[in-house]
């Protein structure tokens, strides 16, 4: 079973013993794998309101639906209410993915931030899907190792995650690259291995 098999199938069992509804959201999200908390935000930003970067609680309830996690109704109120503290009627949605997104250590997010910021070569906080080709090290993957695949195929895997789903623009913001590395960590619970992992994709 790979590591990412590994993940979708804890997650799954995680969301039954959920003690709140944030939680029991994603788990339900890293049964579709590791870049489920990406694919979610790309989903959830693409409805925002733009003046406010926020959704309503309706729009919240659709976007769960769309994505295609159960999810009561009953469930949708409660985790609004959580992040609707003012009772205004939105929620603003990089604070609600901020805590979406599964935890990872000072450690682990340093290594993150140093990766995308070794991309991120004008500084304006977003790399392109070209210098991600140009720069993602694949030949130590384990299964080009195992020869399992080529270095191409874990290249175009890689990109994929972030060029698929919704609205593709060719265009990786620092918020999307953490969402994938949350899932990533998720799988992973070492934080040396998982600060290698990273550091020798990106040739840190």
């Amino acid at each position: 079973m790979t590591r990412e098999n590994h993940l979708m199938k804890v997650s799954a069992q995680e969301a039954h013993e959920a003690t709140n509804t944030l939680e029991k959201l994603r788990c339900l999200i890293l049964t579709k794998g590791y870049d489920s908390v990406l694919q979610f935000g790309k989903l959830l930003r693409r409805h925002e309101r733009e003046d406010k970067h926020a959704v309503t609680k309706e729009e919240l309830s659709d976007i769960i639906k769309e994505y295609g996690v159960e999810f009561s109704e009953h469930e949708v109120d409660e985790l609004f209410s959580t992040f609707d503290k003012e009772d205004v009627g939105i929620i603003n949605c990089e604070e609600f993915l901020i805590k979406l997104r599964p935890e990872m250590s000072d450690e682990r997010k340093h290594v993150v931030e140093e990766a995308f910021n070794k991309l991120d070569g004008s500084e304006d906080g977003v790399i392109s899907l070209e210098e991600i080709k140009s720069r993602y090290d694949s030949s130590r993957h384990p299964k080009v190792l195992s020869k399992e695949a080529t270095e191409q195929d874990i290249i175009m895997h890689f990109v994929t995650n972030f060029e698929g789903g919704v609205h593709p623009d060719g265009k990786v913001t620092k918020e999307e690259f953490m969402d994938y590395y949350s899932g990533v960590s998720k799988s992973i619970g070492d934080d040396e291995y998982f600060t290698t992992v990273v550091k020798n994709h990106w040739i840190l």
